[in-house]
């Protein structure tokens, strides 16, 4: 079985290498206005996503509401708790940082793209996956704040929650709706041309992760990294999915969901959108000079994610032949 590279991963390295090499385009002071552009682009990621939401498969998939609470409290609760577990370890502030990072990738919703299409390569229930992909993403909106609320020093990123709602209200759910409201005019039209709309999705990302690791280049943050606390980020990671992908199987079966379900279910509850976790760190953080190390683990679960589930997806597939 051939195993493809993701294009996207790759991007967010070269991306990094950049920042890395040339960190100076992306601090406050410089003349390109990566802070408009991204902030913007956002708000348009957020407005196409209202369009290409399809309210006829949303609603098909309703019904399930145990598959639902399943995929939504795996999300929102087993990924967190999970988490908390290892608080009590922390010995410094370089580690505070690192489980800080780990407890937002953590609290951020689901993917909806890569949920969908992998569920419906392993041949699992695609409207389902549709509606909890679509529905974890605007749960997300309030809960992740929520969540990061609990941990994060105000002193040091400004957490307002008046102000956080409202940038969230502005740049995400407004677009949203605004988009829903001329979805009947252009939805079609957003839907055809969806894969181009998910390369303009993936450029404001990338210049969003270049403008935080830039800032933490140019400060010198990764310096307080150990070498040996990085490799606790990948190692954290991987066992991180690991149980949350067991733990949905486990409750599946003793749910008696069926294969398919429980297929969408180990899929969709187990992922974590780097969109989401991009534009929020952005709104959550603001300019802090960590947000590099904060994104971190959430990129390398994107292409752990990426690459577990598609050889599982694959093999389900191969199974059903």
């Amino acid at each position: 079985m051939n195993i493809k590279i993701d294009k996207f991963v790759l991007s967010i390295i070269v991306v990094i290498l950049i920042a890395y090499f040339f960190p100076e385009w992306g601090i406050p002071e410089s003349k390109i206005p990566i802070d408009t552009i991204s902030a913007i682009g956002i708000s348009m990621i957020f407005f196409f996503y209202g369009l290409k939401l399809n309210p006829t498969q949303l609603k098909s998939g309703l019904k399930n509401w145990k598959l639902h609470l399943l995929v939504q409290g795996a999300t929102f609760l087993m990924f967190p708790l999970l988490v908390l577990l290892f608080r009590p370890l922390i010995q410094n502030q370089e580690q505070e940082t690192i489980w800080l990072a780990f407890f937002f990738l953590a609290a951020l919703p689901s993917t909806v793209s890569s949920s969908v299409v992998m569920v419906a390569m392993a041949k699992g229930n695609i409207p389902a996956a549709i509606f909890n992909a679509s529905i974890s993403g605007i749960i997300g909106i309030a809960i992740t704040p929520l969540w990061m609320g609990l941990f994060v020093d105000p002193a040091q990123t400004n957490f307002d929650f008046t102000e956080i709602y409202i940038k969230l209200i502005v740049q995400i759910i407004l677009p949203v709706i605004i988009g829903l409201f001329l979805q009947r005019y252009f939805g079609e039209f957003a839907r055809k041309h969806s894969s181009k709309l998910t390369l303009f999705d993936k450029s404001i990302i990338l210049l969003i992760i270049y403008k935080s690791f830039a800032a933490s280049f140019y400060n010198d943050i990764f310096t307080a990294v150990s070498l040996v606390d990085l490799l606790l980020i990948f190692v954290g990671v991987l066992l991180l999915f690991i149980v949350a992908f067991l733990g949905t199987g486990f409750i599946s079966k003793k749910l008696k969901l069926s294969r398919e379900d429980k297929i969408t279910a180990q899929f969709c509850g187990t992922k974590k959108s780097l969109v989401h976790g991009t534009v929020f760190s952005k709104i959550l953080f603001g300019n802090m000079a960590t947000l590099g190390i904060i994104l971190l683990p959430i990129m390398v679960f994107h292409a752990t994610q990426i690459l577990i589930i598609s050889v599982i997806a694959s093999k389900e597939l191969n199974r059903q032949k």
